[in-house]
C-alpha cells in the first residue's frame, strides 16, 4: 500500500452560501446585522462550514456549522462540540464560544473570532517549542479536569482495538514487523487503558490544524472529542502528526519508558493502522490519507519502544 508521507489536513469545506438559509439568517440575527464577509478556514476534515466572518454592522464571529449530508456523523461530533465548548472554563486556551442552536438538522457553533494563523508546515522549531510548552502547560492546568467528561478508557475503547480486529481481517499490504508480531500487538493493545486512568481534562485530537498562534498565545481549536485520562495522552497522541508533518520523530520529543505510554501507542498506532486501510467515509476524502502517515511514524515509534526485532 502506498503511503502519501505528509497529506495535507484539510477535507472539503461548506462555503457560507451553501449552510441552510435559516442558519445563516439565525448567525445574522445575532451579530446584529448582515455578513458583509465571510472567508472559508481550509484546516480539517469535517464537511462543513468553517468561516470567519465579518457583519455590516464590524462585528466578526467565527462559525462552525454542519448539517445531515453528506456525513451524518457530522451532525452528532459538532452537537457533542456545543456541549463542551459551553462548558469550558476561561482557565482553557480556546476562543470562547459566544452562541451555538440546532436548526432544520443543522448544529451551529459560533466563537469569537481570533486574530491567528496556524503553525507553518513543515513545522519550525520556535513555533513547534512554543506548541508543545503550552500543551504541557494545559495539561497541569486543566488537572484535576474542571468539568465532567467521559474517561479515556471509555472514549477510545472502540478505536484501540484496530490490532485485535486485524487479527481476523485480511492483512495483505501490512508491514511485515507488524504482521510478525500481530499476537503481541495485539495483547500490548488490550492492556492501554489501566496506564491511561487520569483525571486531566484531555483534548484528543491535537495536531498542526487544530492551534492557533495569536502573537505570544497558543489556542487549541476543536473540542469535540474533550475526554479525561492521564496527562500525558495530549502529547503523545499529537506526536505522530508532528513527525509527518516535518517536525522530529516522536522518540526524539518523549523518551519516557513508561510501559503505560507503549501500550498506548500501541492502541494509537492500530487504530491509525487499521484505519488507514479503510474506506474514505462520506464527505472525507483525505482523513484515510492521513491517518495511514501518522500510522507509518506511529509504527516506527511503537518498534523503537518494544524492542522487538
Amino acid at each position: 500500500m502506498s503511503v502519501d508521507t505528509n497529506p495535507p489536513a484539510t477535507g472539503v469545506r461548506v462555503p457560507w452560501e451553501g449552510v441552510h438559509p435559516q442558519v445563516r439568517a439565525a448567525v445574522e440575527g445575532f451579530l446584529g446585522a448582515r455578513v458583509a464577509e465571510a472567508v472559508t478556514q481550509p484546516g480539517g476534515f469535517s464537511p462543513a462550514a468553517a468561516v470567519r466572518l465579518r457583519a455590516e454592522n464590524g462585528r466578526r464571529a467565527f462559525v462552525k456549522a454542519v448539517g445531515p449530508e453528506p456525513n451524518a456523523e457530522s451532525v452528532r461530533i459538532y452537537r457533542a462540540e456545543l456541549e463542551i465548548a459551553a462548558a469550558l472554563p476561561e482557565s482553557v486556551p480556546a476562543p470562547r464560544l459566544l452562541t451555538g442552536f440546532e436548526l432544520e438538522g443543522w448544529v451551529a457553533l459560533v466563537f469569537e473570532d481570533v486574530e491567528g494563523e496556524h503553525p507553518e508546515l513543515p513545522w519550525r522549531p520556535d513555533q513547534l517549542d512554543r506548541v508543545l510548552d503550552a500543551v504541557r502547560r494545559m495539561s497541569a492546568e486543566l488537572t484535576p479536569a474542571p468539568i465532567a467528561a467521559p474517561p479515556v478508557a471509555e472514549a477510545l475503547d472502540s478505536s484501540f482495538r484496530g490490532w485485535r480486529r486485524l487479527l481476523e481481517e485480511d492483512t495483505g499490504g501490512l508491514d511485515p514487523w507488524a504482521l510478525r508480531h500481530l499476537g503481541e500487538l495485539a495483547e500490548l493493545e488490550a492492556g492501554w487503558a489501566e496506564g491511561a486512568a487520569g483525571d486531566t481534562l484531555l483534548h484528543r485530537d491535537l495536531r498542526a490544524d487544530n492551534v492557533l498562534l495569536s502573537g505570544e498565545r497558543v489556542y487549541v481549536v476543536d473540542w469535540p472529542w474533550a475526554c479525561v485520562g492521564a496527562p500525558w495522552i495530549d502529547l503523545v497522541a499529537m506526536l505522530p502528526s508532528v513527525g509527518m508533518q516535518g517536525g522530529p520523530m516522536p522518540h526524539e520529543l518523549f523518551a519516557d519508558p513508561d510501559p503505560a505510554v507503549t501500550a498506548f501507542v500501541a492502541g494509537l498506532c492500530g487504530y491509525f493502522v487499521r484505519h488507514g486501510r479503510l474506506p474514505d467515509p462520506p464527505g472525507l476524502p483525505t482523513v484515510r490519507a492521513f491517518q495511514r502517515a501518522q500510522g507509518v511514524v506511529a509504527l516506527d515509534w511503537l518498534k523503537r519502544r518494544t524492542g522487538w526485532s
